[in-house]
């Protein structure tokens, strides 16, 4: 159950909407359920509701006039509550809307129960599954009511009506989500044509720059080349940045000037202050050159790598930092990856957004190292070797899993729910950009006295997990992951260890993947190795996407050997 609260001028226009048709004919048989006193006149049982408007208005706004005659009224004096039960829930009789109407009142203020005085309010059903409460915010004492933090009683409120009516328990957040569209902000997308209303096209431009900018500056110039985005940049009078605003293209006000937002009208994390504060803590690589430059997926990956340990580590901020520095990660991700995959890269950064925040404070500087690794992708914007991304790909899923353990270990209800959806999208890309190097790689699976010698290695070096790694349809590109490791001077045994202990296979869909991935990472020569034999044979996979490599150019010792 939803409560929305807003303020307003005018009782007779409230009043005029909750018993009209509705914005799309949705209301239906529009009547009072409960009032102040049990006695206000009911527009919707009466053969003249135009007059009994006009009596219904002038009871609710009684207080209101006599405050106003002293001068002391509030400008916005109307207090406007919607309550929305769940789709899943029975629907509710009017009695038991007319108690909700009565505790929600009670609990924010507008109404305490045993107060003589309280507001002037009545509750308005016009459809089975919600209801309007409208009140005038002058108490009968001629007092400005006292409904402070009226969302957050009336939602706690909602939450014993919740579990006493049997009612679906809500997901509640912590109040740090980026504000919802508006209705009329999503018509508006609708009737131009957008899939996303503007200010969540905005949002989604404002992270992605800032997820590879390495400064302030460049994240403003960034911006300011982004297609359909417009920039305003606000200074003090020293010169000094003060912060920004943007606009979409196209998106107007009935004047025909841009609708404007404010980093902090977007989302709470991307005011200019915040956005400073955390580009400044980027951690710069060393520049380097020639052949001692490290391929930056290579870091980026061996970097998010550590993320599960950070946040296992019990210190919140730095925790905090980690998850917010790797949705950056997964924001710049859609630019770098290849095109294919960039939809559901997309989606599971989108979706990702609302776990990079949370009631906990971010202490940007822990993060400094992962920060600077992801913005060192941009110097090799598509990695030349698919295993590469599959390999970020397989590190971010892991994250992503420990970032939501540890919402959930903090109660923080709405970004676990949020790392559950990223982790649908980030599966399905990784499904994508792992099956042309896993087939590469099972195609050349060594040879049958070789694959038995690895058989036995694996029950010594994994014994809890040794069948269903074997049983796993990756076990071939493993095996070939392991001789190439042993061929190119690592002890396989040793390595298979090590690719075991980094982190518990129990999170992982295919443990033998997994491994493929880890024993690649550990051992740069075998990826060296299976590289150049890559390049060397021309191994490519068909432009449809089916996974299977040219037969005719397998070197023919290896045939007969593959295993999907």
């Amino acid at each position: 159950m939803i409560a929305k609260i807003s303020s307003g001028k005018d009782t007779a226009g409230l009043i005029r909407y909750l018993y009209g048709p509705g914005r799309a004919n949705e209301h239906t048989a529009p009547h009072l359920v409960a009032s102040f006193d049990g006695y206000a006149p009911d527009p919707g049982r009466t053969d003249d509701p135009a007059a009994t408007k006009k009596l219904l208005v002038a009871d609710l706004d009684l207080h209101l006039k006599q405050a106003q005659r002293l001068g002391r009224a509030p400008e916005r004096h109307v207090w406007h509550c919607s309550i929305r039960a769940a789709e899943t829930d029975r629907h509710l009789s009017d009695e038991e809307w007319a108690d909700i109407a009565r505790r929600v009142v009670a609990a924010t203020g507008i109404a305490p129960d045993g107060d003589p005085d309280g507001c002037r309010w009545v509750a308005v059903r016009h459809a089975d599954d919600h209801i309007h409460i409208a009140a005038t915010k002058v108490r009968g004492d001629l007092r400005p009511a006292r409904h402070w933090n009226d969302y957050l009683t009336a939602d706690k409120e909602l939450v014993a009506i919740e579990k006493e009516y049997g009612l679906r328990q809500v997901v509640r957040g912590d109040h740090t989500a980026a504000k919802r569209p508006t209705r009329a902000e999503k018509e508006k997308a609708q009737r131009a044509g957008h899939e996303m209303t503007a200010r969540e096209r905005l949002r989604f431009a404002v992270r992605t720059a800032v997820s590879v900018a390495t400064s302030p500056e460049e994240f403003l110039g960034i911006l300011a080349a982004t297609d359909g985005v417009l920039v305003e940049v606000q200074c003090f009078p020293s010169g000094e940045i003060r912060g920004y605003k943007v606009a979409a293209e196209g998106d107007t006000n009935a004047v025909g000037e841009p609708v404007w937002y404010s980093g902090s009208k977007l989302a709470p994390d991307l005011s200019f202050p915040q956005i400073r504060d955390r580009l400044t803590a980027t951690e710069q690589p060393a520049p380097t050159t020639g052949q001692h430059r490290p391929d930056p997926w290579y870091l980026a990956t061996a970097v998010a790598e550590r993320v599960p340990d950070r946040l296992d580590q019990g210190d919140d901020a730095a925790a905090q930092a980690h998850i917010a520095a790797f949705g950056e990660a997964l924001d710049a991700l859609p630019l770098l990856a290849p095109k294919e995959i960039r939809p559901q890269l997309r989606q599971a950064a989108t979706a990702f957004e609302r776990a990079t925040r949370s009631r906990i404070r971010a202490e940007h500087e822990h993060a400094r190292a992962l920060r600077g690794a992801i913005r060192t992708l941009r110097s090799q914007p598509a990695p030349r070797d698919g295993a590469m991304l599959a390999m970020f790909l397989d590190v971010a899923i892991l994250a992503v899993i420990a970032a939501g353990r540890w919402h959930q270990l903090r109660q923080h209800d709405q970004q676990v729910i949020a790392t559950r959806q990223a982790l649908v999208h980030l599966q399905a890309a990784y499904d994508q950009a792992a099956a042309v190097p896993l087939a590469s790689l099972a195609y050349r699976k060594p040879p049958a006295p070789a694959v038995e010698r690895l058989v036995a290695l694996v029950y010594e070096a994994v014994p809890a997990h040794a069948q269903q790694v074997l049983d796993d349809h990756a076990w071939a590109a493993l095996a070939t992951a392991l001789a190439d490791a042993e061929a190119a001077g690592h002890e396989p045994a040793t390595l298979l260890k090590q690719a075991a202990e980094q982190r518990p296979l129990d999170d992982a869909r295919s443990p033998a993947r997994a491994l493929t991935w880890r024993i690649q990472r550990l051992s740069p020569g075998a990826r060296t190795r299976a590289a150049r034999y890559r390049a060397v044979t021309g191994t490519q996979m068909n432009r449809a996407g089916q996974g299977q490599p040219i037969p005719s150019q397998q070197p023919a010792t290896t045939r007969g050997h593959g295993r999907a």
